[in-house]
């Protein structure tokens, strides 16, 4: 028999123990009196009216309060449906036509099972409501035909089904395991790292020359590229922020290497250029008339100019980076007494890391890449993948394991790795960093990760029997390129982070006979995003936000996987990332101490931009390089997009958490709910920068 609680009695009691509490609402922040012992009883007995009105006044507050986040959440519900009217209603009202939906085979595939998904809903819930319950069935009875195909269809699911899905299930549970497995090992390396307080230290950190005469001449020659393509936003800081670095200037030449196609671009380019090379720094502009090879075409017609014999090393920035003034005396040291040397790789730090949701969970990803995966390689394997910037290279280097190539979308992995299989060795400065801006639209980010994702599997099928039959690279670094750099992190994270959680997962709501245990659904990820936060403290909040866009991301890398892996034709694209040109002065200060001169002269750079320009048309009018007239530029109007594969899962995921309540799956439905939401957002293009 249950227990029974009559707090009327204990109420009515004269005597009796604890600590009454009184409620004071003197001010709009209650006070708590604790009264001691029981002998205070007889004044509680006249205060009770009193002690009544407070406990109203409480509830009332409490009420106030619940009702402002009911509010709340009411206003965040109103202004999700207003987007999703601006996304499907409002086009249409205006005459503008929607994206038509992707007629890919991964969207067929999805469109297919989630029409499946919805059948079996249907047909589950009629079931449930006629009070069918499986029993094998012991004929057919013409009288109630559809609850004997219902048996049937129990009986195949429960033979047949149930079995191929659970050995598929736990075929991806087990390289789940080996993936976190995998990922604990470099999280416990990168721990050991810190705590032993090892970081790459040059054995002489000077460059000065014992000749007074000639002071510069221990100062190696270095080449500094800055390739770009139409980045009208951020050419202009990166240009200034090069032109500062603390080298002298006789041993240091910048190219400025310009695959752009808008002539108003290449003007306003070229222009910087002429105005940095007045101020007396050894600076060039090349423009090419086609983009053949993208961006590995262009670096490879840089080095192919005659006066690259004179450098040693050259130094590589994207157009929207912008490296501190020392940082060519904190990198170049590196290379003193190691002539197998051929990599000095810095960190990334992002100008705009706290824009928007999207930047901040970017952020997460970036800073575990370079914490945990980079420190650790270069520490423990002396290798990493290049990330095509703020890095520096040896060029003897580049000229033995055959310079930079266009065959894949991944031109920095590809020469690393190449230069891996020649005996090269690398070094990564965790504590060098680089401000650059990260992708502030899902558009922008879906192309980066596409094009991040299907080039490394380019480069596996190419480059695998370069691996097997190298003889300058032990068993031990063959193994780990082939099983663990290629494909447990470029083809088996993707596919079962796909397959598990948007396929399994869902179907196991339908065919209750396979399952997945809550540790992996839930426990397992959850432990592992924890890891991927650690490198960046301040995203805590974003823990769970941070797992579920994971798990939604998984979808484009899986297709770009897939794409890479077969040559299909969106291997090939070579999109560059559409950059805004943040740079924001308390951004600039948070990552770089010593930022306020380079602020002010960014500043006036930018003033005198359109004088330099006239001058440049004024002094080169007989120059063999002459600077293009200005051109009206088409530009294409941005808007935001409907993602159909992600709106296609938000359907099937939702649709599965319903059928979970069928059968009580507990925090499968929780997952799946906001699983399903999260698909929901970011199909809608909800996250990220918002076009109005």
């Amino acid at each position: 028999m249950a227990p029974r609680f009559d707090f009327g009695d204990w109420w009515s009691k004269e005597e009796h123990q604890g600590t009454p509490v009184v409620v004071k609402m003197e001010n709009p922040n209650w006070d708590l009196l604790e009264i001691d012992g029981p002998n205070q009883g007889g004044e509680i007995g006249k205060g009770r009216n009193k002690n009544a009105k407070q406990l109203t006044w409480v509830l009332l507050l409490k009420a106030h309060r619940a009702a402002g986040c009911v509010a709340y959440l009411a206003t965040g519900l109103w202004t999700l449906l207003a987007a999703i009217q601006n996304r499907l209603i409002a086009p249409k009202a205006s005459g503008v036509k929607l994206d038509k939906p992707v007629k890919g085979k991964l969207y067929r595939f999805i469109r297919a099972f989630l029409i499946t998904a919805l059948v079996m809903l249907g047909i589950d819930y009629g079931a449930h409501m006629l009070g069918w319950h499986f029993a094998a069935p012991t004929g057919i009875n013409l009288w109630n035909l559809p609850h004997a195909v219902y048996m049937a269809w129990m009986v195949i699911r429960l033979q047949y089904i149930g079995p191929a899905l659970q050995l598929a299930a736990d075929s991806c549970i087990v390289l789940f395991l080996v993936q976190s497995a995998d990922r604990i090992t470099q999280f416990m390396g990168c721990m050991y790292v810190k705590l032993r307080g090892i970081k790459p230290i040059p054995v002489d950190p000077s460059f000065e020359s014992d000749d007074p005469e000639q002071p510069d001449k221990g100062y190696p020659m270095v080449l500094i590229q800055i390739p770009m393509c139409n980045e009208r936003e951020v050419y202009e800081q990166s240009i200034s922020a090069v032109c500062q670095i603390d080298w002298p200037k006789n041993r240091m030449l910048v190219q400025v290497l310009d695959d752009s196609d808008d002539v108003e671009t290449q003007e306003l380019i070229a222009a910087e250029v002429h105005k940095w090379h007045l101020k007396g720094v050894n600076i060039i502009y090349r423009h090419r008339e086609n983009r053949t090879g993208y961006k590995a075409g262009n670096l490879r017609s840089a080095m192919e100019c005659e006066y690259v014999k004179d450098y040693e090393f050259v130094a590589i920035f994207d157009a929207d980076f912008q490296p501190k003034s020392d940082f060519l005396k904190r990198s170049m040291p590196h290379f003193k007494g190691q002539p197998e040397l051929c990599l000095v790789q810095t960190r990334w730090a992002f100008v705009n890391k706290d824009e928007n949701l999207l930047t901040r969970l970017q952020n997460i990803n970036l800073c575990f890449h370079f914490e945990v995966e980079q420190q650790v390689n270069g520490h423990f394997l002396n290798f990493f993948g290049f990330n095509g910037t703020a890095g520096v290279w040896r060029i003897s280097a580049l000229e033995d394991c055959g310079g930079w190539m266009d065959r894949t979308t991944v031109e920095d992995m590809d020469i690393a790795v190449r230069a891996h299989l020649c005996g090269w060795k690398f070094i990564f400065l965790n504590d060098v960093r680089c401000l650059c801006e990260l992708p502030e639209s899902y558009e922008a980010y879906r192309k980066q990760q596409h094009r991040w994702h299907s080039g490394p599997m380019q480069l596996f099928r190419l480059c695998l029997p370069d691996i097997i039959k190298s003889k300058k690279v032990t068993a031990l670094q063959k193994s780990n390129l082939i099983f663990l750099f290629f494909l447990l992190r470029k083809l088996i994270l993707p596919f079962y982070s796909f397959t598990l959680f948007c396929v399994i997962l869902p179907l196991t709501m339908f065919v209750p006979e396979a399952q997945l245990p809550v540790w992996v659904v839930c426990y397992i990820p959850a432990v592992m995003s924890f890891m991927n936060i650690l490198p960046s403290p301040k995203s805590f909040p974003f823990l769970i936000p941070y797992l579920l866009f994971e798990n939604t991301m998984s979808v484009t890398k899986f297709q770009a996987m897939i794409s890479g892996l077969f040559q299909l034709s969106s291997s090939l694209e070579w999109v560059v990332t559409k950059k805004s040109g943040r740079a924001s002065e308390a951004d600039l200060l948070a990552g770089v101490q010593d930022s306020k001169p380079q602020d002010q002269l960014q500043k006036l750079n930018r003033v005198t931009s359109e004088s330099a320009l006239e001058s440049l048309r004024k002094e080169n009018k007989d120059s063999p390089v002459a600077v293009p007239n200005p051109a009206p530029s088409l530009k294409k109007k941005k808007k935001n997009r409907l993602y159909w594969n992600e709106l296609a899962l938000a359907c099937l995921l939702l649709t599965a958490a319903m059928r979970s309540l069928l059968t009580e799956h507990g925090l499968h439905f929780y997952f799946l709910l906001f699983q399903g939401i999260s698909f929901l957002v970011v199909g809608l293009d909800l996250i990220g920068e918002q076009v109005s």
